[in-house]
């Protein structure tokens, strides 16, 4: 995986359905290297911190390789780099291929796989459209929340190097579309997801009430 463009941008408020509403979503590609924190990029900034941004949503990895089949599904739109809201357009990313807990140096920073991105109505305001809601789940690609585990400077051109793997398997891709269980072997996946000491906390929460 490479980076192929970098994107920041910092809340700006927008009218959607009649509401004014602020959001994060806007980003635009940056030049040279950025400064990528434990919390996020340098100069880059979202709305609402409760679900957006934080020490296991610092960075927002997109693939780039799915922009063809999106200039299908939409083609009227401007489909730029962090067209999705993301900071980083990669060239390809295969969520069934990435683990949760997968670290990676990147750049001058090290960043762990952390849990796929489930979009909400932000992206909807970006393209004024709540279709785009049911699209991307169709296309089945959510790409990668990492978190940040040390500090660094990053630029476009950078490749992910794998240097570490949890022994417990679990994909980005598995986690997108897990569901609720209704059998014993089904539970038993579950205990053994929440063996991955990289889950986020959102995660250990939501799955451990399924075994409550």
């Amino acid at each position: 995986m490479k980076i192929l463009s970098i994107q920041i941008g910092t809340p700006k408020t927008v009218t959607f359905r009649g509401a004014e509403i602020s959001t994060g979503i806007f980003k635009d590609p940056v030049t040279g290297p950025v400064h990528l924190g434990f919390t996020n990029l340098v100069g880059d900034g979202q709305a609402d911190l409760k679900v957006h941004g934080g020490r296991e949503k610092a960075l927002y990895a997109y693939a780039y390789d799915t922009y063809k089949e999106w200039r299908k599904i939409r083609p009227n739109d401007e489909l730029a780099y962090g067209a999705f809201g993301e900071n980083l357009s990669v060239d390809t990313l295969f969520e069934d291929r990435i683990f949760v807990g997968d670290t990676y140096r990147l750049g001058f920073a090290r960043v762990q796989a952390c849990q796929p991105r489930f979009p909400c109505m932000k992206l909807a305001v970006k393209f004024q459209d709540v279709e785009i809601l049911k699209q991307f789940n169709s296309v089945g690609r959510p790409g990668v929340y990492y978190r940040v585990l040390e500090e660094g400077k990053i630029a476009a051109g950078d490749s992910f190097e794998l240097i570490e793997r949890d022994p417990v398997p679990v994909s980005i891709g598995e986690l997108y579309l897990i569901k609720k269980p209704e059998d014993e072997s089904g539970f038993e996946r579950v205990r053994e997801i929440l063996k991955v000491a990289a889950l986020s906390e959102s995660w250990k929460k939501k799955l451990g009430s399924w075994l409550a």
